[in-house]
């Protein structure tokens, strides 16, 4: 089976959707932020490992607690995924921290400063000629 068959985008796409599940409503651990969302996951084709990426809104602290946690439930969800997964191997679960939305925001922001700073000076440009402008005909 290739990597990015249509049969592993599939089983891609059914983890990511329980995992999802349970994470948000059968972990009972108080160490998991309630913001925290399964971003992709990569299921091996042989379909005995799987990376599940994670992003959790809150600080950085917030964020170690949450992969702790996660950590220590490793063995309940993958039971949990076994029981409603059919597959032939429940994959061994690695729960990776996705930072690409937090960097997403930051560059965001970054944009809207330097416009800012350009429609800025582009204002102070054409005041300034206005002005020169204005001189010339009185």
């Amino acid at each position: 089976m290739r990597k990015n068959s249509i049969k592993n985008t599939r089983i891609n796409g059914e983890v990511q959707r329980e995992l999802s599940n349970i994470i948000r409503g059968e972990i009972k651990d108080p160490r998991i932020n309630p913001l925290t969302s399964v971003v992709a996951v990569e299921v091996a084709p042989d379909l005995k490992t799987c990376k599940a990426y994670i992003s959790v809104l809150g600080d950085e602290e917030s964020q170690k607690n949450t992969l702790t946690g996660l950590r220590s439930a490793e063995g309940y969800i993958r039971r949990e995924l076994a029981r409603t997964i059919n597959l032939r191997n429940t994959p061994e679960i690695r729960f990776i921290l996705d930072q690409s939305i937090e960097y997403g925001v930051n560059m965001s922001k970054l944009i809207d400063n330097v416009n800012k700073e350009s429609a800025a000076k582009a204002d102070v440009s054409l005041e300034s000629a206005d002005l020169a402008e204005g001189g010339d005909n009185e």
